[in-house]
């Protein structure tokens, strides 16, 4: 107890400390959605193949959900303070790789980089949050702070990535992280002050690891294989028995060893397994959304990077709108699953809008409402399934029951670009080569194909959704959440208070 006395006064710096906090939250959030905008460009630079470029995005998802839960680990193991410094200064220096990358390699090793150092960075500052802000009503200030930085963010992302596309270059996307890291990063060592006794010494999972990662980069590389390859062919057919090994392996050394990566419990309640599921599943169907509409934007209707930018600005307002306004108001007063499944049929709505894109559609009359749809739908989706992530969770299961609802956004967000764009470009190709033939405009046919491969991928995106409805309304049965907290101490502090966050990270 003499110990922990001294942890329970308030912190002098803490609303310092949030600055830089939220600094580097701004920072990972600028980077998600600032590349998207930018990759066309660097497509063209760099010469990556239509095939590769969800690359780009895949490998930062990938990197970045395989390692989150082992990146809370390490901040447990290391300390928070540590942990988001080493994060930030490895993110810069990964930043910088990626705006002088020469050639497609060099590109797609730093998105990795960055998605590593970002698994690091994103636990450590929530931790350190929650054990900067002790006082009830300055924490719930805090986190929604963070919150809507987090939220926000991703529109910032979309502006800034266009006006540095266009008036400077899009290596530029990568150079503004650099200053955000290194002043959150000295604000950091300065001011945030890290309570004692708040490290997690039991052993690292390395096994759990190391099968999980292999197994998920395995997955996700079989989709992207199955484009060029074909569905039926050796090598995608090896990689998804070996993904399927390999995750298979991850569940028993999980349900063996004495501190596993990811507890097996946290899984298995209906409730929690039913919010990872659907939220992954429509999160694939989102993803791969982004990466058309910017293509379809700026290729086939001429949209300066600029322009792309604010063209996604709906969707972002609606996802917005959805959580505060129609999620945050009713999720106490509403069962989650009548929140979450109405949500996902509604963005199903504005992503069917989206099945009729043509060459010569209009984005006041198409584009535009069907992108208030997806983001309300989402957005009303979203909170509920934030607060239900952790249903009926022990106090020490709360952190990875937190992480674990980010994991399965940002693998479903590899997932989806790469089986998505696999289904595009598959229906791309066999458009033009039953068109072919009668085609007297090459670029035409080209722009016509590429519209209908986006619109065959869409109507994928429109089924998944439909099946994330459907399971959160089966398999989430619990009523009305309650308003009670559940007290922690010492290194429980830290999921205590992960197990307040409602962070909407879907958009990005």
């Amino acid at each position: 107890m003499p110990k922990t006395a001294d942890t329970l006064l308030p912190d002098p710096n803490r609303w310092k400390a949030l600055v830089f906090i939220a600094l580097a939250q701004l920072m990972v959030v600028l980077d998600a959605t600032i590349v998207n905008i930018a990759l066309p460009s660097a497509q063209h630079d760099l010469g990556i193949s239509d095939a590769n470029r969800q690359w780009v995005i895949t490998a930062y998802a990938l990197a970045f959900g395989g390692l989150l839960l082992f990146g809370g680990r390490i901040a447990d193991l290391w300390g928070r303070k540590r942990t988001f410094v080493v994060g930030l200064l490895g993110f810069a220096a990964a930043s910088a790789l990626g705006g002088a990358a020469t050639n497609e390699a060099m590109m797609l090793g730093s998105r990795a980089l960055q998605g590593a150092f970002g698994a690091l960075l994103a636990p450590a500052a929530l931790s350190l949050l929650a054990v900067t802000f002790t006082d009830v009503k300055e924490r719930a200030k805090a986190f929604g702070i963070f919150g809507a930085i987090a939220g926000g963010g991703g529109a910032v992302g979309l502006i800034l990535g266009g006006f540095l596309t266009e008036y400077l270059n899009w290596r530029w996307t990568f150079f503004v992280n650099i200053p955000f890291a290194i002043v959150a990063a000295a604000g950091a060592y300065f001011v945030i002050r890290e309570p004692a006794g708040g490290r997690n010494r039991s052993p690292l999972d390395i096994p759990g690891v190391v099968l999980s990662t292999l197994g998920l980069v395995a997955l996700v590389y079989g989709f992207t294989r199955a484009e060029s390859d074909g569905w039926a062919a050796g090598a995608t057919v090896g990689l998804f028995i070996a993904s399927a090994v390999l995750l298979g392996a991850f569940v028993l050394v999980e349900s063996k060893v004495k501190s596993p990566l990811l507890p097996l419990r946290v899984l298995m309640e209906r409730n929690r397994g039913g919010v990872y599921l659907s939220l992954g599943l429509a999160v694939i169907a989102m993803f791969g959304l982004f990466l058309f509409l910017t293509y379809y934007l700026q290729i086939v209707k001429g949209y300066s990077p600029v322009m792309t930018g604010f063209a996604f600005l709906p969707m972002i307002a609606g996802m917005i709108t959805g959580s505060t306004q129609i999620g945050a108001r009713l999720m106490t007063r509403v069962a989650p699953r009548y929140l979450m499944g109405p949500g996902f049929l509604v963005a199903a709505l504005g992503m069917l809008l989206l099945t009729q894109l043509e060459i010569g559609s209009s984005y006041a009359g198409l584009i535009l409402p069907a992108q208030l749809l997806l983001g309300l739908g989402m957005g009303t989706a979203f909170m509920p399934a934030m607060s239900l992530a952790t249903h009926g969770i022990e106090p020490r299961d709360a952190g990875v029951a937190s992480a674990m609802v980010n994991t399965s956004q940002q693998v479903g967000g590899a997932i989806g670009t790469a089986l998505l764009n696999t289904i595009a470009a598959s229906a791309t190709t066999a458009y033009v080569a039953s068109h072919a033939a009668g085609a007297t405009n090459a670029q035409l046919l080209q722009a016509q194909a590429m519209v209908h491969g986006y619109a065959s991928a869409i109507w994928w995106a429109v089924g998944i959704l439909a099946v994330s409805a459907t399971i959160a309304l089966t398999l989430i049965n619990t009523g009305r959440p309650g308003t009670t907290t559940v007290a922690a101490g010492g290194a429980g502090a830290a999921a205590d208070a992960e197990d307040e966050v409602k962070i909407p990270v879907i958009a990005h």
